[in-house]
């Protein structure tokens, strides 16, 4: 089956935001590159962007969360777009709660984890990088 995996951009703060992840869900970076990295003549990084994140991973289960810092040159990210949400389903109320909890905080909360009309358990928010993420628990499964 196939695999989804969010790939997320970020306006120079990827590390910061990916350690709070970290916090969260757990785990250790399977990869972290900086820009610094892929520099050879062919390739120049300037100065200001050789220690943003080229790319970061960090798995979740049988899943992996990535991302980079956008290069100035290519303009900014809008963090406030409301395009995409993170979906996350948990294993039981619990977790559900620990992840909801811990990933909206210092973010606005959109729909708070509770008991929806469709019988889930289910809350919404922006963290406080911007990314909009759902936490779902369904007590059937």
């Amino acid at each position: 089956m196939a695999q989804i995996n969010p790939y997320i951009n970020f306006n120079g703060n990827a590390e910061e935001a990916f350690n709070f992840y970290k916090s969260v869900f757990g785990g250790e970076f399977s990869q972290i590159t900086r820009f610094k990295e892929l520099s050879s003549p062919e390739f120049p990084i300037d100065e200001k962007e050789a220690n943003k994140i080229m790319m970061i991973v960090l798995p979740i289960g049988n899943n992996v969360l990535m991302a980079n810092d956008v290069p100035e040159i290519m303009g900014k990210v809008n963090e406030n777009e409301n395009r995409s949400k993170i979906s996350i389903k948990a294993e039981n109320k619990e977790e559900a709660d620990k992840l909801f909890n811990g990933l909206s905080e210092g973010g606005q909360v959109e729909m708070p984890i509770a008991d929806s009309p469709w019988g889930n358990y289910f809350g919404m928010f922006r963290d406080k990088y911007g990314i909009e993420w759902t936490v779902e628990y369904d007590p059937t499964k």
